[in-house]
């Protein structure tokens, strides 16, 4: 340090947590303390241990922080858009890095695989987000889409951009997902009518809905281990055996 020169405040506190993170990563942090750090990301000269508690006591847990809207965020005294940065940047990136660690990879072969890929991006959402997983001929995934947003109902989600943005990626098959913010998985009446209504409007062009993955709080429901994909799928043969040809 040179002549003259005074430490600014926390930073003895701030350089400890960044050698104990480099020394053993996240054990033994305390989630306010995960925080501090995300904070002092773009303002390395600003204490911020109390703003860190403040927000954490407001959004209850981590995973609720770093999902919060920024201008929920900006309500904490003391955190401002700089603040901000840090949090939204190290969730775009966990989310960056999820969806290539998957893409072209080994094929998802049951529900648990699919939930522990996709839980970090829905847990905590405060609406219903509605993902499609698009597949190769070999089940591998080859993209990743939010469609829809807010509540979702039968004339929320539209059948013909589903088939539109699965045509897009040329996609054989596909996986549906979307979350609870209530945290309870399991389906509405609306849920399945969706589900009815998507893969009847795939199977006309072809594509294959493989799965819909209901996720709730640390676990899930899935139309597929519970006989509901393959009950719409006979239902599908069913009603075009009886169509009459044209």
């Amino acid at each position: 340090m040179s002549e003259g020169k005074k430490p600014h405040k926390g930073e003895g506190h701030r350089d400890r947590l960044r050698e104990k993170f480099l020394t053993s990563g996240l054990d033994g942090f305390h989630d306010y303390e995960a925080i501090e750090l995300l904070l002092t990301l773009a303002t390395p000269r600003k204490d911020c241990k109390e703003q860190a508690k403040a927000v954490l006591k407001r959004f209850k847990t981590l995973q609720g922080v770093i999902e919060a809207p920024s201008e929920d965020l900006q309500e904490i005294e003391g955190i401002g858009p700089k603040n901000v940065f840090g949090i939204k940047f190290v969730s775009a990136v966990a989310e960056r890095y999820l969806k290539k660690k998957v893409i072209k990879k080994d094929p998802i072969r049951s529900s648990t695989e699919l939930f522990k890929y996709l839980y970090h991006t829905l847990r905590d959402k405060n609406r219903e987000i509605f993902k499609v997983v698009f597949l190769d001929a070999q089940n591998r995934i080859i993209g990743i889409e939010t469609l829809f947003e807010g509540t979702l109902t039968a004339s929320s989600v539209y059948p013909r951009e589903v088939v539109q943005a699965a045509l897009r990626h040329h996609a054989a098959g596909l996986f549906l997902v979307h979350n609870h913010p209530s945290g309870e998985p399991r389906p509405s009446r609306e849920d399945k009518l969706i589900t009815q209504e998507l893969i009847h409007a795939c199977r006309v062009m072809g594509i294959t809905v493989h799965e819909h993955l209901i996720i709730g709080d640390n676990t899930y429901f899935s139309f597929a281990d519970h006989g509901h994909i393959a009950e719409m799928n006979r239902e599908y043969e069913a009603a075009h055996r009886q169509a009459p040809p044209r």
